[in-house]
């Protein structure tokens, strides 16, 4: 590990995270960050969605700092200051989905490396759910898991679906894979082209401001929509994990009544067939608990630590055995 820079806007206070370079065994080099809570009584693995970066989760993992917990997060290849898997940084990619697995196993060594306190915990957002799914189902060294609107499911019909995957086959035949999937929103950021009062984030319009504001100030951090073959993975790994037998340890999934990006059917058939699994419905909520209006934000949040809390530290917090799946 050797350090990595990490943004502030102006007037933010110094910040309290310590950014690394990590080097994935495939070459691509990751970016982590660490926030330390001092005497923590145990740690967050933060699983961060798409086209997300460490920076924007910084008041979260202050707030799990304030409740005891070390926090560690990483820019998944592809985004943030991760790299960039295709010449055009804007879009978001990758060869396959497994490949996510191999950035994960270089955030569970950094976190021994580190020493981070045990035991660990999974917070994983959206596309960080479908990773943090399948790291489970390989073993992740984790006491307990928080989902906040995992993709476990993309919100499309069967029909739209369907059409989806016939325009990946028709991009393949022409070359054109790692063009932009339409619908998928461009290569320009989402919050850069999309008003707030028709944003499908979050309804806190401050923290919508500060998504704009970072946006603006950080044009490296940021992606836009997702190539055809990046669209044709996420759909296959959510079939997968479908499959997928639920891992033996305490989950808890929030899902608000405002979700437009991921199925909230898929979340719901998961937590059923989940044995333990509690499901925390949350009102006025879109697809960003954590950013949301600050009730609804609390809500969660208190939810997540609680859940940490009262999850016994087992066996599967002290294995080593974790190996990469998919």
């Amino acid at each position: 590990m050797t350090p990595a820079p990490f943004n502030t806007l102006p007037g933010d206070p110094l910040p309290m995270a310590r950014a690394v370079w990590l080097r994935a065994e495939d070459g691509i080099r990751l970016r982590a960050a660490h926030w330390a809570a001092g005497g923590a009584s145990g740690s967050v693995l933060l699983f961060p969605g798409r086209t997300e970066y460490v920076e924007k989760y910084n008041a979260v993992a202050l707030d799990l700092n304030a409740a005891g917990y070390d926090v560690l997060a990483i820019d998944w290849r592809g985004q943030g200051m991760s790299d960039r898997l295709l010449a055009d940084h804007r879009l978001g990619h990758v060869e396959r989905f497994s490949d996510y697995q191999r950035d994960v196993v270089e955030l569970v060594v950094a976190a021994q490396e580190i020493g981070l306190p045990r035991p660990w915990h999974l917070l994983a957002h959206s596309m960080g759910g479908a990773i943090g799914l399948a790291a489970l189902a390989g073993g992740l060294p984790v006491a307990s898991a928080v989902f906040s609107a995992p993709m476990w499911g993309l919100s499309l019909s069967n029909i739209m679906t369907r059409i989806a995957l016939g325009m990946v086959v028709v991009a393949r035949t022409f070359g054109r894979h790692q063009g932009v999937a339409p619908g998928s929103g461009g290569a320009e950021p989402f919050v850069l082209k999309q008003g707030f009062l028709e944003n499908l984030l979050t309804g806190d319009g401050t923290r919508w401001g500060r998504f704009v504001a970072e946006a603006d100030a950080w044009p490296d951090l940021a992606i836009g929509g997702v190539t055809h073959h990046w669209l044709a993975e996420a759909l296959a790994e959510c079939r997968r994990l479908a499959e997928i037998p639920a891992p033996p340890l305490p989950m808890l999934a929030g899902l608000g009544d405002g979700e437009r990006i991921v199925s909230a059917q898929a979340i719901r058939d998961r937590v059923a067939a989940w044995p333990g699994a509690r499901l925390l419905d949350l009102r006025s909520c879109r697809h960003e608990a954590m950013m949301e209006r600050p009730a609804v934000r609390a809500a969660f949040l208190e939810a997540a630590t609680a859940h940490f809390a009262a999850s016994q530290a087992g066996p599967a917090s002290d294995r080593q055995d974790f190996h990469a799946t998919g």
